[in-house]
């Protein structure tokens, strides 16, 4: 069985990676909260155990197997969480961490019946989709609220959990996934994102906005 320090580096490169493309070491470091030298040596075992293909001064990428690994713990990671907040009372804020210590603990049987409990869910509190047990994950919405420039009506997919503080703001001004905004300004010289939510306007700070995931509201007309 692998330690879940290599564990929590792969699910760390699959992140970065679907997020922004190639992986760096510095970014790891930082993610991880470790130093660049620490970063490297797990680098160089995870090439060992043909978990990624790393090219020095090119970005680090998860093989099959390690693609496989990183999805099998974020899945355990986002129905831990979902379990938490359904069937134990978890504030959608205080999951995280949770799920972070029980991730690597947890037998296939019992990821399976709390899959089964919860009904075959497909998203995480936050929103984040929950990859199958056959190691498949549904694409997720990358745009920003903070890149919206246009009003529009908007539905949001989901939140990071990055901030616990940041998680309670949302659910206290309704920023939540699958609800419908209105997208209305961003106020002037780089201000707050004004947007409606049921029919109340509140305001996010840039930093706030770039948390908030979302999609467009296709209306669709007579006849379609």
């Amino acid at each position: 069985m692998l330690s879940p320090s290599v564990e929590d580096y792969v699910k760390a490169i699959y992140k970065a990676h679907a997020a922004r493309g190639n992986v760096a070491t510095q970014e790891l470091a930082e993610a991880l909260q470790v130093s660049a030298p620490a970063v490297s040596k797990m680098l160089r075992r995870l090439a060992e155990l043909r978990l990624i293909s790393h090219t020095p001064y090119q970005g680090v990428k998860l093989t099959r197997a390690g693609e496989k690994m990183a999805l099998e713990v974020i899945r355990h990671h986002r129905l831990i969480e979902l379990y938490l907040v359904q069937a134990m009372g978890y504030s959608w804020d205080a999951v995280h961490e949770e799920a972070e210590r029980l991730e690597h603990h947890i037998s296939e049987e019992f990821e399976e019946r709390i899959d089964t409990l919860l009904g075959h869910p497909a998203t995480c509190p936050h929103g984040d989709p929950i990859p199958t047990r056959g190691g498949t994950i549904e694409p997720t919405s990358n745009r920003a609220l903070a890149q919206q420039q246009e009003p529009a009506r908007l539905v949001v997919r989901r939140v990071s959990d990055a901030s616990a503080e940041l998680l309670r703001h949302f659910h206290e001004i309704g920023v939540t996934p699958g609800t419908a905004i209105e997208f209305v300004e961003q106020e002037p010289f780089e201000g707050a994102f004004v947007v409606k939510v049921g029919g109340k306007r509140v305001r996010l700070t840039p930093h706030a906005a770039e948390q908030v995931f979302v999609d467009p509201i296709v209306s669709r007309g007579r006849g379609s």
